[in-house]
């Protein structure tokens, strides 16, 4: 079967997207990856993505789902020491689902909107990134003591809002890379115009991945920490920030 970057109500891309929707309800539950709400939160978000974006887009998406989840459970009990655990066992709610999808969902609306997936799925893939270098900073650099904040560059205690580690930021560049590759895997599947450029796409994305990652740590140090915004709202902004920058990086895209 040969594929093309063609979203929307394509027969192929429905048949696809309904089955990975399908696996995702039933790993989701069965794994614990998320609650019910949570669950179905991320079916009807990830439905979006496929039909407004592509199914390589959800794969993109999953991908940070399922990698996400691991790093959560990474030295679960440990954090749950802490304080700095997820859930009971790992498992994330509807919230943190909507704060990390919902950019990538605004995207995908306007590749349908456009019909145009192909300049658009650096965007996308930019947005995941920005998702998953926040969460793999997180949750790899949660034990990490040498914390610093990241607007003074002084030392700080562990699970400050714009705390920064060194374990941190190589998961956080870890993720953006994950991400990275794995679009450019689906790019060259699919025959996308930006896998033209292989080597730059994969720069381009896990540099903004990790940019938007830093993006978000400052926005914690700054607006969170006073009680201007929540942590949903930090992650929806510094994802944002990481389409936006995706925008300028790649110039066929008009907005």
């Amino acid at each position: 079967m040969e594929f093309e970057m063609v979203g929307g109500i394509d027969q192929t891309n429905l048949v696809i997207s309904f089955a990975l929707i399908l696996i995702l309800m039933i790993v989701s539950r069965v794994r614990n990856i998320l609650n019910e709400a949570g669950t179905w939160a991320a079916a009807i978000l990830g439905l979006g993505v496929a039909i407004g974006g592509h199914w390589t887009w959800l794969v993109i998406l999953l991908t940070f789902l399922c990698a996400g989840f691991a790093a959560t459970r990474w030295r679960y009990e440990e954090k749950r020491k802490h304080g700095f655990h997820e859930g009971d066992e790992g498992e994330r709610d509807w919230t943190n689902v909507v704060a990390n999808g919902g950019v990538p969902l605004i995207v995908s609306i306007l590749a349908i909107s456009s019909e145009d997936w192909e300049s658009l799925f650096p965007v996308f893939a930019a947005a995941v990134a920005v998702a998953a270098s926040d969460t793999f900073a997180s949750e790899f650099g949660a034990l990490d003591e040498r914390v610093y904040m990241i607007t003074t560059m002084k030392k700080c205690e562990q699970g400050v809002n714009g705390g920064f580690s060194p374990n941190g930021q190589f998961a956080a560049l870890s993720g953006a890379l994950l991400i990275a590759l794995i679009a450019a895997g689906l790019g060259l599947l699919v025959g996308a115009d930006a896998m033209n450029s292989p080597i730059e796409f994969i720069l381009s994305i896990s540099l903004i991945g990790f940019i938007g990652c830093q993006i978000d740590s400052i926005l914690g140090a700054v607006l969170e920490n006073r009680g201007y915004i929540g942590k949903g709202m930090v992650n929806t902004l510094a994802i944002a920030s990481g389409a936006l920058i995706a925008c300028y990086f790649h110039p066929i895209i008009a907005l």
